[in-house]
């Protein structure tokens, strides 16, 4: 039924608790599984040139920061016989980011974490799992802290 499942992850216990739903899933059904991290390249666009300096900074530690998170996850997957690919993905938007690789491996369900923040936390934070989920033409498992 899921040939192929897309694992967002962000390093945090949500993201966590989505690869272990991910590597019940992906054993069931013999899965192949694209693990992927989202960055945004353009962090620092329109706050002025002062930040500009910061940016190499910003993405050499967003990139060790997504290295880090997809080598334990792909350890996780790896450790139960699951093929697995890991990919930093650079994307303005992190939803669209989630969704445009999703569309390009071929995947068929999406797992991925949400936080569960309510209220003004949740409005002035955004959700990007409400975004994917209002976006996506394909069926997406989320796994609530």
């Amino acid at each position: 039924m899921f040939n192929h499942i897309l694992v967002p992850v962000d390093g945090s216990s949500s993201a966590g608790q989505a690869i272990t739903k991910a590597i019940a899933v992906a054993e069931a059904f013999k899965s192949a599984v694209t693990i992927i991290y989202v960055i945004d390249p353009y962090a620092f666009t329109g706050v002025g040139t002062d930040f500009s300096y910061g940016q190499a900074e910003y993405l050499s530690a967003a990139t060790a920061e997504a290295n880090e998170a997809l080598g334990a996850a792909k350890l996780a997957f790896q450790n139960h016989g699951i093929t697995v690919t890991a990919s930093v993905v650079e994307g303005h938007a992190i939803y669209r980011g989630i969704l445009e690789t999703a569309e390009s491996v071929g995947a068929d369900l999406i797992v991925m974490g949400s936080h569960g923040r309510r209220g003004l936390e949740r409005l002035v934070l955004g959700s990007v799992t409400a975004q994917v989920l209002s976006h996506a033409h394909l069926p997406v498992l989320v796994v609530r802290d």
